[in-house]
């Protein structure tokens, strides 16, 4: 992003609150009147590295906010009207073939197109009209399609669990998120597993196509029995338990391999977790239920094929890519692989003369592990509601490129994820003009272990605050991190023990920004940084603290912190003035440090006073500096 860019959005940003030059008064001290407008923050001269992590574990299911409805209500004052008569519902664009219970859904909330076999050139060309794109396996949604939307997608729905059809990366960086539907097809999925199963275990296919060609060959089609054999289920996730839980049924025994599951709940399903080796070495089945990743991509090859058992005999209805289909074709030929039954190829549809396909010993489906229709109508349900919650701006719990959090920790969290972007964004107002943000200090306040306490979610919450209000690009949770990273944002987190009940999972919330000028010196703490402290009250943020100066104030509408010499009559004078503008006060709290010294006084007020307004508050005697901040 160029210097330049910055700059110019951050002064067409900060201009829109007037500004003014200090007041000359008889025997006062000169008031100096801080506003937002003074700001001319530079994120260009930021070389800041952050410490933000995403870990991998299946044991978490992603949550994403996309935007609060306070990030809404002020992104929305900053766009330009629409134009009288043109429709204002999000545009659905469906690419693949959706269940009608799903489209049902979307049609009631957005305009839905069905557009069906687009190529990629069509899809470019269509993708900027859209909002939201749902797809199946079948679309490839690449970085091209992504700068051909031009920042208008919102959000990509993939109707299944798998998406390495979807460039992740590029979705990211485009602040586009990315939701799926891993939960309807998870029954479908296993079972289709356990019918390949048992279906190559008796040379079902093979007998029927016999058949069929007017033979009766009993004894070509001898089988093998199921009871007493090991499965190997690599891929501990929804569907490898699911299928773990039928193979136990059928008398057989399990182990796994999931770098990711624990061990208690494989446990409780009857399987044992073991190596990758010790899995494929002694395993008489192996079902394959693994996310087609560069560390499982070919992860079956000739070198795994020479560690398995002679006859083992493999199920694949996870993805094609996870085996090396020609190293299979020459296992099966040498007769380390007795039988395979794929669901899934590498490319889909594969060439008709594929050896691995017309391959005797082989039983092959087309794709159809969630082929149900019960499945079917569940995806398309279950992607439905997570795009229109995610168009929406809520919560989404099937986000695959946001921060993951389990969701009882999203549930506990919830109040206090406003609290954390509101910190972040009064935080980065205060920030004086040309000053250089280079680092942001978090502090957590709370009776639980740090063990306990996932603050993820937070953290990337005071990201969006503190990018947003500075930035030209619109920042969301999908690419708060990546945003962040690009600029250098240094953000070092601290877990504060405070002997309170543990039922709440935050006391309060710091934030502090280092090394960086004021415009409104009472917000410095005693070491010289900016420094606001906030917790959640009856469900509602508040500010308990602005520097030194203990407040309570609801983080609502928009605030003014005025320093003032601490005497009688200074609520009053100030409320005339704003009362006389006819602009409303929502709430007022006055905090100081020694009697008859100092005070902050905050004030809540639900409309942004005029130029005039804020300098007759300035022109008040005791005032010593005042800010307006939009919240």
């Amino acid at each position: 992003m160029a210097a330049t860019s910055i700059s110019s959005a951050a002064n067409k940003l900060t201009n829109q609150t007037p500004s003014f030059p200090p007041q000359e008064k008889n025997s006062h001290p000169s008031p100096t009147c801080l506003s937002f407008s003074n700001s001319s923050i530079s994120l260009q001269k930021l070389s800041f590295s952050t410490n933000f992590t995403n870990p991998n574990s299946r044991s978490s299911t992603a949550i994403n906010v996309l935007k609060t409805a306070e990030a809404s209500e002020s992104v929305s004052r900053t766009r330009d009207p629409e134009p009288v008569g043109k429709s204002t519902k999000p545009t659905i664009l469906v690419s693949e073939k959706l269940g009608e219970a799903g489209l049902d859904l979307l049609r009631s909330f957005g305009n839905v197109e069905c557009l069906y076999s687009l190529s990629q050139e069509d899809l470019c060309a269509k993708i900027s009209e859209c909002d939201a794109l749902i797809v199946r396996s079948g679309t490839k949604v690449t970085r091209q399609v992504f700068e051909a939307a031009k920042g208008k997608l919102k959000v990509v729905g993939r109707a299944g669990v798998g998406i390495d059809n979807v460039d992740l990366q590029a979705a990211t960086e485009f602040g586009c998120l990315v939701v799926n539907a891993p939960t309807a097809n998870t029954i479908a999925a296993a079972e289709h597993g356990i019918a390949l199963l048992a279906g190559m275990a008796r040379n079902v296919a093979q007998a029927d196509a016999s058949m069929k060609a007017g033979k009766w060959q009993r004894n070509k089609y001898v089988g093998v029995s199921l009871v007493g054999k090991t499965l190997a289920v690599m891929g501990f996730g929804k569907v490898g338990s699911e299928v773990a839980r039928r193979a136990k049924g059928l008398g057989m025994h399990v182990i796994a391999h999931d770098p990711y599951a624990p061990a208690d709940r494989a446990r409780a399903l009857g399987a044992e977790l073991v190596s990758f080796d010790q899995a494929i070495s002694t395993a008489d089945f192996i079902s394959l239920h693994m996310p087609l990743t560069p560390a499982t991509n070919k992860i079956l090859n000739d070198d795994t094929f020479a560690k398995m058992k002679k006859g083992v005999r493999i199920i694949n209805v996870a993805r094609g890519g996870v085996i090396d289909e020609d190293a299979l074709v020459r296992a099966l030929d040498n007769g380390i692989v007795a039988q395979a039954a794929l669901d899934v190829f590498t490319v889909e549809p594969p060439p008709q003369d594929s050896k691995l396909v017309q391959h005797e010993n082989v039983t092959v489906t087309p794709h159809l592990g969630a082929s149900t229709k019960e499945a079917q109508e569940g995806v398309a349900v279950e992607i439905a509601e997570a795009v229109v919650g995610a168009l929406r701006g809520e919560l989404s719990a099937t986000a695959v490129n946001a921060p993951m959090v389990p969701p009882e920790v999203l549930s506990e969290l919830a109040p206090y994820v406003a609290l954390a972007e509101k910190l972040g964004r009064l935080a980065v107002q205060l920030v004086a003009g040309g000053s250089g943000i280079q680092s942001v200090k978090v502090a957590y306040s709370s009776a639980r272990d740090p063990d306990n306490l996932d603050t993820r979610l937070l953290r990337a919450m005071i990201t969006k605050g503190i990018i947003e209000p500075i930035s030209d690009a619109h920042i969301n949770l999908v690419n708060a991190d990546f945003i962040a990273k690009q600029k250098g944002l240094r953000l070092s987190e601290e877990r504060v023990f405070v002997d309170s009940s543990p039922e709440n999972p935050v006391e309060s919330i710091q934030v502090q920004i280092t090394n960086v000028g004021s415009k409104f010196a009472s917000a410095l703490s005693d070491n010289g940084n900016i420094s606001v402290e906030g917790k959640v009250k009856y469900g509602v943020p508040h500010l308990t603290r602005v520097g030194p100066f203990s407040v309570d104030v609801s983080l609502e509408g928009n605030l003014i912190l005025c320093r003032q010499v601490d005497q009688p009559g200074m609520i009053g004078q100030v409320g005339s003035i704003l009362g006389e503008s006819n602009v409303n006060v929502s709430f007022m709290s006055v905090g100081r440090t020694l009697k008859r010294t100092k005070a902050v006084m905050a004030i809540g007020v639900d409309e942004e006073p005029d130029k005039e307004t804020l300098k007759k508050i300035g022109e008040v005697a005791a005032i010593e500096e005042f800010v307006f901040l939009d919240l």
